[in-house]
């Protein structure tokens, strides 16, 4: 059957379109996206902006006419972060099934963390042992660790690189302000890390997200051209030394670094900050990227139960 996946993110809106059928890997057929950093459209009482809810609903209305012309049988629709902790979530959602009749779904960042485990261990399989998973978005950070399909534990903190942009580097990156997002991070993160750390170190400790792609591209990892069956790390060692090299970079110079996109070049900074906090916490020399995601996650999970469904 042919699906959209409609992922509203902190930073993006997708759609992707995929061929998918019980026993295979979901196969894109088709991509549309638009920027609509709904983590920074936020007003003081952390309410999305009109302006926000605008944009949110002019991309669901072009998508579901994307889909249309693409043949899609049925469209699951979710949102993350950026809208399941706006103050206004609700008048949101209801704008947007008002304007375009989608009733869009807000996922809880535990299955957030969930949905991005089941899809990393369905492209890695059972040979990766105990995973670890990291998922840097644009409002949160997903970690989730196990060694069956489902993880053992899974949760999400509120450390998207461009909430914390927003919230710790509006006013530019000054030594004394990445220090103290450092030290935020770091407590934030360590506070949990016990969740994880408790079952040993993981055999196979792996990244998604755009954040983490394009850190590792900085890094030295392969380009997308390459495809996506390319092995792609992001080390410790390497983002130990190029983090500082980020700090001291404006948005226009990081923006001319390979993988980075114009309009995340503001967040990376904030985004290696989390990677690098990840990498040490958690005590883990690399990171494998994964391509399949939280989307994936949703599909593979949507495809178990039209399976379960017709026995």
């Amino acid at each position: 059957m042919r699906l959209g996946v409609l992922d509203i993110g902190s930073n993006t809106g997708h759609l992707l379109v995929v061929d998918a059928h019980r026993g295979a890997a979901p196969t894109p057929a088709f991509k549309h996206k638009r920027p609509l950093r709904l983590a920074e459209h936020l007003d003081a009482a952390g309410a999305v902006t009109q302006q926000g809810i605008d944009a949110l609903s002019d991309f669901v209305s072009r998508s579901l006419e994307v889909a249309e012309d693409k043949g899609c049988e049925e469209i699951l629709g979710f949102a993350t972060s950026a809208v399941r902790d706006a103050s206004n979530s609700d008048d949101v959602l209801a704008h947007v099934l008002e304007r375009t009749g989608v009733d869009i779904d807000v996922l809880p960042g535990e299955d957030e963390a969930r949905l991005t485990f089941l899809a990393v261990r369905r492209w890695f399989g059972w040979s990766s042992g105990r995973l670890a998973v990291f998922d840097i978005g644009g409002g949160s950070l997903e970690i989730a660790g196990g060694g069956d399909e489902g993880p053992d534990v899974a949760w999400s903190l509120p450390l998207g690189a461009a909430r914390l942009t927003r919230d710790h580097l509006r006013e530019g990156r000054t030594p004394e302000s990445v220090r103290e997002l450092r030290k935020a991070v770091r407590a934030q993160i360590a506070h949990d890390a016990g969740k994880l750390l408790r079952g040993g170190a993981p055999d196979h400790a792996v990244a998604t997200s755009k954040t983490f792609r394009s850190l590792a591209r900085i890094c030295g990892a392969a380009p997308s051209s390459d495809g996506i069956y390319v092995s792609r790390t992001l080390t410790s060692q390497a983002l130990a030394e190029w983090l500082p090299k980020l700090a001291d970079m404006d948005d226009a110079e990081i923006r001319e670094l390979p993988g980075v996109s114009a309009d995340r070049a503001h967040q990376m900074v904030a985004g290696a900050l989390v990677a690098e906090a990840v990498l040490d916490i958690f005590d883990v020399p690399e990171l494998e990227i994964c391509p399949w995601a939280l989307r994936e996650g949703v599909i593979l999970e949507r495809l178990d139960q039209i399976s379960q469904r017709d026995g």
